[in-house]
């Protein structure tokens, strides 16, 4: 099938939207007609080269929602023609050591997210310009058709509009699920969360959620400090810094049981930053990606040890996609969960750097792609 999507050719290289060959769904895979897609910070980090790729040309997109239109040979029998689905930018196979322990978002099937090769049997579904392209996280949701494998599937409600579905593929999950799964807030405890975009955003609904008495939303951006209290945010600052002395004040000294960072671009200065907001036997949550080829991270080791802090990884909210996207759309439909607001702006793929640029100057908490019967 010929179509289009928003190709990058090189490091620090604006999106290009062109002419795309995507092969048809082979035995295990479905095709889908994409209706959304979210503009993710992870897919700059491959422009800045911060992610690094093993060649070029790569096609971008990792978050979105559509509905399927084929179907290969020996799919599930839960998955048909016409199903909304989202994708799910970590696939499942339900079988690895890491899947059987309950750790889904570790699935071994992400060890090839960023090579290209298609899990059903190793070849490429997409090519421009005559050469083979890496999709995104294997998905490559920038273009109105994809050719995905059903372990990256999660078949959703069709009542939920897929302007916000699309947010469930990776945002909103790996936010969340930093505050529920691992950092496992509980009622009364005081939440930092630094850095409030889609993701910050995310994590700071799930600590209101689960009972948190304080929640504190750190970023240098005085609009997102604003949309942070209609969130819920109890106290906003511009820094981790600014914040230390009236959190100490609000806590009569004790900070913050648990700290979240969700900055767009983790550095290794964060680390310290973070753990001096983190109370004793408290937990720093460490969820923004960072360089590949950044190694130094700075910390005071005599204060992890004898105030017994902890610092964890995330990734993916530490979930189960098929489980909590589900869930997490459950509570977006009884009103719980405010997704509609976290869509600041629509754009066609034709403005995916103008909508690159918006995220960057900090005007939007998530911009989404809207296709239309003109892009299909």
């Amino acid at each position: 099938m010929k179509t289009k999507g928003a190709i990058l050719w090189g490091i620090d290289q604006p999106w290009s939207v062109e002419e795309i060959e995507i092969g048809d769904p082979v035995a295990g895979e479905v095709q889908i007609r994409m209706e959304t897609a979210g503009m993710c910070h992870s897919d700059h980090h491959i422009v800045t080269g911060a992610t690094p790729m093993p060649s070029f040309p790569v096609m971008g997109g990792h978050e979105g929602a559509g509905v399927i239109t084929k179907l290969g040979p020996n799919c599930p029998a839960d998955l048909q023609v016409g199903d909304h689905v989202i994708l799910s930018f970590i696939p499942a196979c339900g079988r690895c050591p890491a899947c059987v322990a309950g750790h889904m978002a570790l699935c071994d099937l992400g060890a090839g997210l960023l090579l290209g090769q298609a899990i059903s049997d190793g070849t490429y579904r997409i090519q421009a310009r005559g050469e083979n392209v890496i999709p995104m996280c294997l998905l490559g949701t920038f273009a109105p058709y994809m050719t995905v494998h059903h372990t990256s599937v999660v078949k959703i409600d069709p009542s939920i509009p897929f302007e916000v579905a699309c947010l469930v593929g990776c945002g909103v999950p790996t936010g969340f699920g930093s505050s529920t799964h691992v950092a496992q807030v509980s009622p009364g405890e005081t939440v930092v969360i630094a850095g409030i975009g889609g993701v910050g955003m995310s994590a700071l609904q799930g600590a209101v959620l689960s009972g948190a008495s304080k929640v504190v939303a750190i970023d240098p951006n005085p609009w997102k400090r604003e949309q942070a209290q209609k969130f819920g945010a109890t106290h906003t600052y511009e820094s981790m810094a600014a914040a230390i002395m009236p959190l100490m004040e609000a806590t009569e000294g004790r900070m913050a049981e648990k700290v979240i960072l969700t900055m767009g671009e983790m550095h290794g200065e964060y680390i310290e930053e973070g753990l001096i907001l983190t109370a004793k036997a408290g937990t720093l949550v460490v969820t923004s990606m960072g360089r590949m080829d950044e190694n130094d991270v700075k910390l005071n080791s005599f204060l992890l040890s004898m105030l017994q802090k902890t610092v964890k990884g995330c990734i993916f909210g530490g979930g189960n996609a098929r489980q909590d996207a589900p869930r997490l759309l459950a509570l977006y439909k009884s009103g719980q969960l405010n997704l509609d607001d976290m869509v600041t702006r629509s754009y066609s793929l034709e403005q995916i750097n103008q909508g690159y640029q918006d995220m960057l100057e900090g005007r939007n908490i998530r911009g989404i792609i809207k296709y239309t019967e003109a892009d299909w």
